[in-house]
């Protein structure tokens, strides 16, 4: 295929390669188009703003200055990555009688969003690992997690996810021969591989493999760091320190919840579900996640609303 030729997922044969993926997107009903257009402008505008807000307050508010707020910011500007790679083409298919992607583009969005949702699960694993170190070892935590053991977890996390994500992208072959049309709203892999004409099954053995590392080596991870956090907890006897301890996990667990629920359902999936049961379960995890991160966070934490009320202050002191 033009542009993926021997280097990708992608592959057609000579005769009938296709040049274009048409996408079904979510509905073929140009009413309900239009009404998805509107929800997904401000469900996009909610997640830009929200995560564009959060990253602001801490890189300005010295008092967010701390290891918890770094992990966070990364958060943030992945959340707002990950929409933006794929929610404005969504946004354009809309308004589109005929939704096309070419395949170069196609095979471009697939390894992005596929990087950025790996190392959203790796980088939710480090935030766990954070918060053990701050209610389990609070006397060292600021020994331990210093300046240079932050960006070296938070780049190892994006390293990381490329090694896992997108160089096994490139050695996986799929023959397509000249079917072009994707029930989805956007190229995702187990929707692009459903159009192969040739043996995948070592493909999906692949496929399967990764999900298993990239979404349950963490997920596993993360709760024995909480068993441990809980239990670290327990024996701790002021009302202060429950609540602070609560306060400071609360909103990641539910973050953890949103994100690994959906993408396990996806990728862990029985193999006889439908493709529109794909398509709602990738809106979920692809538009609606994001948006409400920054809302988990600022609604849950007094320190993200104390930084907003203080830059609030200066500008209007200004």
């Amino acid at each position: 295929m033009a542009g993926v030729h021997n280097s990708g997922i992608l592959e057609g044969n000579n005769e009938t390669e296709p040049d274009l993926f048409l996408l079904t997107g979510l509905s073929s009903q140009p009413l309900m188009r239009m009404v998805l257009f509107v929800v997904f402008v401000f469900l996009y505008l909610i997640t830009i703003l929200g995560n564009g807000l959060i990253l602001l307050l801490i890189i300005v508010d010295s008092h967010l200055h701390t290891p918890m707020y770094f992990f966070l910011g990364n958060l943030s500007f992945l959340d707002a990555c990950y929409t933006s790679s794929t929610i404005p083409q969504m946004l354009v298919h809309s308004l589109a009688e005929k939704p096309t992607i070419s395949n170069a583009r196609c095979f471009a969005q697939m390894c992005i969003s596929l990087f950025l949702g790996v190392t959203e699960c790796i980088l939710l694993a480090v935030m766990a690992y954070d918060r053990f170190v701050a209610i389990c070892s609070p006397l060292h935590y600021t020994l331990i997690m210093n300046k240079r053991v932050c960006c070296w977890l938070s780049a190892s996390s994006w390293v990381l996810a490329f090694l896992l994500s997108v160089v096994p992208s490139f050695t996986m072959k799929v023959q397509l021969c000249g079917r072009n049309v994707i029930n989805h709203f956007l190229c995702e892999v187990q929707a692009v591989v459903k159009l192969a004409c040739s043996d995948i099954s070592a493909n999906l053995s692949l496929v399967s493999g990764s999900s298993v590392f990239t979404l349950l080596v963490p997920f596993v991870f993360i709760l024995v760091t909480y068993i441990r956090i809980c239990l670290a907890v327990l024996r701790i006897r002021s009302a202060q320190g429950w609540s602070k301890a609560l306060s400071t996990c609360g909103s990641h667990l539910t973050v953890v919840g949103m994100f690994y629920g959906t993408a396990m359902v996806m990728y862990l999936k029985p193999s006889d579900r439908s493709s529109e049961q794909d398509k709602f379960v990738a809106v979920f995890y692809v538009a609606v996640t994001p948006m409400f991160n920054p809302l988990i966070y600022s609604l849950r934490n007094k320190d993200v609303k104390g930084a907003l009320w203080r830059m609030m202050g200066r500008k209007m002191d200004s």
